[in-house]
């Protein structure tokens, strides 16, 4: 792992900047593992567990390098908008002629990152968005009730990859009209023999939203507890700047 050597602090915990934040699934991960984490998403979301700022994430990052206050900053998630990229728009939508265009927001992402100088992380589902697969992490590895399996590049520091864990059986739910039984849930759409949100929360590890939309979009916690550990691992505590 790339050893990176300051640490900078809010009080006693080092500060992460988390882009496109959505309801926080991702937030509340590092924040378990030990960050102050401040948001940042387009969308009203009063069910973030966090200091927010309501507002475009790339125009705020730009924002935060030109003025020179990334420099609070130890490190910055990212998960920019998946639908260009992701599985089911690229598969079964494309196929079917559903769904419009996407903007693909994974280029401008890293090139602002890049600037930063930081060490970041940046968050996608399987499917053809434009990212390294450093580390890729499924529900079955923590004992979720989702497989829910996404991928993260990572900027300026590495992180071991963990066994993947054979799943035990299937999505509970109808696939093209037979139902098939299972220990996990979908955690997309409303149809088809999907969670209640009570299930929803459960599977994911999430309990402070019960906006449907939230849920679905949401990574569980547990995945970002463990890159935030693996992070906080690799650097060497220092005086903040």
């Amino acid at each position: 792992m790339t050893q990176l050597t300051e640490i900078r602090r809010d009080g006693s915990r080092p500060l992460l900047l988390d882009l496109f934040s959505c309801a926080g699934g991702a937030a509340m991960g590092y924040a378990r593992a030990g960050f102050t984490v401040y948001g940042c998403d387009i969308a009203h979301r009063p069910n973030y567990p966090f200091t927010q700022h309501h507002g475009d994430a790339l125009e705020y990052l730009a924002q935060l390098i030109a003025s020179g206050e990334i420099i609070r900053y130890t490190a910055v998630h990212a998960s920019p908008p998946c639908q260009a990229g992701c599985a089911l728009t690229v598969g079964t939508n494309q196929s079917q002629g559903w769904g419009g265009t996407h903007v693909d927001l994974v280029a401008p992402t890293r090139t602002l990152l890049d600037r930063t100088g930081l060490p970041y992380v940046i968050e996608q589902p399987n499917g053809r968005a434009a990212i390294r697969k450093d580390l890729t992490l499924c529900g079955e590895m923590f004992g979720l009730g989702v497989i829910r399996h996404r991928n993260f590049e990572l900027g300026g520091w590495t992180c071991p990859q963990p066994a993947h864990v054979p799943h035990r059986g299937r999505v509970r739910g109808y696939r093209h009209g037979q139902f098939y039984d299972g220990p996990y849930v979908a955690a997309y759409g409303n149809g088809g023999g999907k969670p209640s949100i009570s299930e929803l929360q459960e599977a994911l590890g999430i309990t402070w939203t019960d906006v449907r939309e939230e849920l679905t979009e949401a990574i569980p916690p547990a995945y970002t507890e463990l890159i935030g550990r693996a992070f906080l691992a690799g650097c060497t505590m220092g005086v903040a700047a």
